[in-house]
C-alpha cells in the first residue's frame, strides 16, 4: 500500500513505477518471496488456487483471458494493482472486472 500514488510504466518493477505484474513482484520481493515477472508466469508458476470466497489478504487475483492484469487482494472486497497508464497504482474493488483466477502465494 506505500506505493499507492505511484506511477504506472509496461515492464517497470519499482521503486518508484510499476506495471501490474511488477507490483506484485515487487512486494513479495519485501517479504523475501520470489515470484515470476509476468502476471501469467505468476498465475501458472506460485502459490495455489483460491475461490472467492477463500480469499485472504495478500491473495493475487488474476484478470482477463488469456491472463494479462494481477492485483493483490487487501481485503473487504478491494485490492491493490497498477492499474494503467496515466492512473497508476490505486486501491480499487475487485469486481468489475474479469476475474480468472486467485491464488494464494504465502
Amino acid at each position: 500500500l506505500s506505493k499507492v500514488g505511484s506511477s504506472y510504466v509496461f515492464g517497470s518493477t519499482g521503486p518508484s513505477s510499476f506495471d501490474c505484474s511488477g507490483l506484485m513482484y515487487w512486494a513479495y520481493s519485501q517479504a523475501g518471496i520470489s515470484l515470476p515477472r509476468s502476471s501469467g508466469a505468476q498465475y501458472s508458476g506460485a502459490g495455489s488456487r483460491v475461490s472467492i470466497s477463500d480469499l485472504k489478504p495478500g491473495d493475487l487475483v488474476f484478470y482477463y483471458s488469456p491472463i494479462s492484469h494481477v492485483g493483490m487482494y487487501i481485503g473487504n472486497g478491494q485490492m491493490v494493482h497498477a492499474a494503467d497508464y496515466g492512473i497508476g497504482v490505486i486501491v480499487s474493488s475487485i469486481s468489475g472486472y474479469d476475474i480468472t483466477a486467485m491464488r494464494r502465494v504465502a
